[in-house]
């Protein structure tokens, strides 16, 4: 067994207990979704990720949020939602292999996806940029958030297509960065990520829902947006605070 890294490996994890742990981060099957998918993403995408993010906190989930650093390239980024497409890359000097990795990456991507790109801290570089969202465009991907640069700024404004990243450079990553796994479980800043979870971003950032809670989540948020529109009309009509409190409103 000392010869083969993978047969200790396995030694090692049931020796240790953490099939568990394997199976949360390497394993998991998507679940199904109770509802058709481009339907669900509809509903999302007319949504906001504040009430998103204040439902989760019903659910005990206080750290769905992306990193502020994260931010939206254009300041009016419409609300995009869509389904966890991860991607992770590191800084690294060799290009051998990047190219046909990064092509089967491009080929797994399809319709309603939301990359999430983790780019474990290169700033040297960029991971995303004008070629790369006309390809994931044409395969139907609805956004991406880039914890790392993007470029070609102006080809992506053009495109219409909301992105999300940290800083803009004009560096490529081929030579300076490699991508290492696709469709992995990721940890960006305090939110662990893993692929076909529901991904929402607008304005304010971008917030990870679990699929397994992508419904109750959904009906909770649009409950909350009917109420919302309530209090605002509430105000309107001149309504005191105590009166709007007093049918159930808030401030």
């Amino acid at each position: 067994m000392s010869g083969d890294p993978a047969a200790r490996l396995r030694a090692e994890v049931k020796a240790m207990k953490l099939d568990w742990l394997v199976e949360e981060r390497e394993a998991r099957a998507l679940s199904p979704l109770p509802v058709p998918p481009a339907g669900l993403l509809a509903r999302y995408e007319r949504l906001y990720t504040g009430a998103i993010s204040d439902v989760l906190r019903e659910h005990r989930l206080m750290d769905q949020a992306l990193p502020h650093r994260i931010q939206p390239l254009r300041a009016e980024t419409r609300c995009a939602a869509g389904f966890a497409f991860t991607v992770k890359s590191q800084p690294h000097t060799l290009l051998t292999g990047e190219m046909p990795l990064r092509s089967a990456m491009l080929e797994a991507m399809g319709e309603g996806d939301f990359v999430l790109w983790d780019c474990s801290g290169a700033e040297d570089s960029t991971a995303w940029g004008g070629v790369m969202t006309a390809a994931a465009k044409a395969r139907g991907v609805r956004g991406a958030a880039i914890d790392g640069g993007a470029r070609d700024i102006r080809q992506i404004l053009d495109a219409d297509f909301p992105l999300f990243c940290r800083f803009r450079h004009p560096n490529a990553a081929l030579g300076r960065a490699m991508i290492s796994h696709y469709q992995v479980p990721l940890r960006i800043g305090g939110v662990l990520v893993h692929p076909g979870d529901i991904v929402v971003g607008d304005m304010d950032g971008v917030i990870i829902v679990p699929r397994a809670l992508a419904l109750p989540v959904l009906e909770r948020a649009e409950a909350i947006l009917g109420l919302e529109r309530d209090i605002f009309g509430w105000i309107e009509q001149g309504d005191s605070v105590a009166e709007i409190s007093a049918k159930g409103g808030y401030f």
